[in-house]
């Protein structure tokens, strides 16, 4: 395998382990500032917001900074954020540091799909997107749990550090063994966001949008959705979300070698149509230990297996747009958690925490519909492409 590959993987692992660490120390993190657990979740969607929103910004502005330094400037970003957020004497600057943390995001994650999508041969795409993603879903099965029993048998402060330590090691790791990765063309943000004006890209990204919005709602909010099994105890949680993302770092890998071989409508439709029943399986299976853990297992390997087939739809459908539309895709899946935090966070007191598997189930449903509708205006484009060349035979 290349090393190149498995060293951004190692970046986003730090990455990862920041965005969902959260989840795990929630209630910590509401007691800790005297806030109510909705609130608390707002530390998760200012992360979200502004990666998501600056993002295709950076990527803009920062054209000309070799790939290497943008890299490495993204997780010294990380770790100085991290650490703020450990000392955070109130919760108006732990939110500040979160912001600073979405910003390092912003910086890495598009940089990092980009180079792996353009290091290899395009029959390898769909799997080299896999490995770097597999960073994230190895980061949810291993940093995240660890982060969240750092946090329940000491403080959530403690994660915190955690989690800059893991950003510094990752940094040194780029900075020994990537090699150099070219300056890809100067794009404006004009430019960048062009590509959303395909059908066949706009609703893919919507896809990615919704689904994200449908599953993270429970996500986000996982230490009071499964208060019923959990308890206060922190190794089920740890383990728990270790099953979570464990399922997610096998089926990505899986999928992504499906999507290379049986193309990416199968797989996506399959992941949606699965996500859907189990969501909606969630407030029931919440109840048992025993479904909680096949229901958890599921979620989190159709909702991680999506990622790689989308963004290899995506790469068929716009190769010359590759580093854009991956990085609006990420862009995509940062919005769905901001939408996710605050639509759990209303949702939690007309519904019950119990019940937010049920909203996550009717949002991927839309979901659904569009990446179908993706599907139509693919193979519309497809016959259009191939009329002239038989008519020219």
């Amino acid at each position: 395998m290349d090393r190149r590959l498995l060293v951004l993987a190692l970046g986003m692992f730090a990455l990862g382990t920041d965005s969902f660490v959260m989840a795990g120390v929630l209630p910590e993190i509401a007691r800790s500032f005297d806030v109510s657990i909705g609130v608390a979740g707002q530390v998760t969607t200012v992360y979200a917001i502004t990666y998501a929103l600056m993002a295709p910004t950076i990527a803009a502005v920062a054209a000309n900074v070799p790939r290497k330094a943008l890299l490495l400037a993204s997780l010294a970003t990380f770790v100085v954020a991290n650490l703020a957020t450990a000392l955070a004497p109130t919760f108006g600057f732990a939110l500040a540091t979160r912001v600073l943390a979405g910003i390092g995001a912003a910086m890495f994650a598009p940089t990092a799909t980009g180079a792996a999508a353009t290091m290899v041969s395009p029959e390898k795409r769909g799997f080299a997107l896999a490995v770097v993603i597999t960073g994230l879903t190895t980061s949810t099965a291993l940093g995240t749990p660890a982060g969240a029993l750092i946090g329940g048998l000491g403080d959530w402060r403690w994660t915190m550090v955690f989690v800059s330590g893991l950003a510094a090691v990752s940094g040194l790791g780029v900075w020994a063994l990537l090699s150099h990765i070219p300056l890809p063309p100067a794009i404006s943000l004009a430019k960048r966001i062009a590509p959303v004006r395909d059908p066949r890209v706009a609703l893919t990204l919507l896809t990615t949008l919704v689904y994200q919005t449908g599953h993270f709602i429970t996500y986000t909010y996982f230490a009071v959705v499964f208060d019923r099994v959990l308890g206060n105890d922190t190794l089920v949680i740890s383990a728990l979300l270790v099953l979570w993302g464990a399922s997610g770092m096998v089926a990505n890998l899986v999928a992504g070698r499906l999507a290379d071989a049986v193309g990416n409508r199968r797989v996506i439709l399959a992941g949606l149509v699965i996500l859907i029943a189990v969501m909606a399986w969630l407030p029931t299976a919440g109840a048992n230990l025993g479904m909680t853990a096949v229901a958890v297992a599921v979620w989190g390997a159709v909702a991680w297996g999506l990622l790689a087939p989308q963004q290899h739809r995506l790469v068929v459908a716009a190769p010359q747009s590759a580093p854009v539309v991956l990085g609006l895709n990420t862009s995509g899946t940062y919005l769905g958690v901001t939408a996710a935090g605050v639509i759990g966070a209303l949702a939690i007191p007309a519904v019950g925490a119990h019940e937010l598997g049920y909203v996550g189930a009717g949002i991927v449903v839309v979901a659904l519909v569009l990446a179908e509708l993706a599907t139509l205006r693919i193979n519309a484009a497809n016959r259009t492409a191939h009329s002239p060349a038989l008519a020219s035979a």
